[in-house]
């Protein structure tokens, strides 16, 4: 059984194109995730986005779908996801003593 819970993904994609600039296609996929409503953080590797394991998972067929929609000819995507059976995990309890 899946967890209620939010969770915590890291979405990595590295798109490549024989058309457009990878970062382009990047840009794509974040614009994706700042539309889902979600709490995300965008890092220099990767996004961390927060969610229910369905809102997350949904989302990660949208960003694979949009890198396509975008010129991606093929892709490598990396996938971390953090869970707990008892508690809700955010990026703030990770990030809090950083900012």
């Amino acid at each position: 059984m899946i967890s209620k819970n939010k969770v915590n993904l890291a979405i990595q994609v590295l798109p490549q194109s024989n058309t457009k600039h990878p970062y382009a296609i990047v840009d794509k996929a974040i614009e994706v995730i700042q539309q889902s409503g979600l709490n995300y953080q965008v890092c220099p590797f990767e996004t961390v986005v927060e969610g229910s394991w369905d809102e997350v998972m949904a989302l990660v067929q949208k960003v694979h779908e949009a890198c396509y929609q975008n010129e991606t000819d093929k892709m490598m995507m990396y996938l971390k996801i953090q869970s707990s059976k008892d508690e809700d995990l955010s990026i703030e309890d990770k990030m809090h003593q950083y900012h």
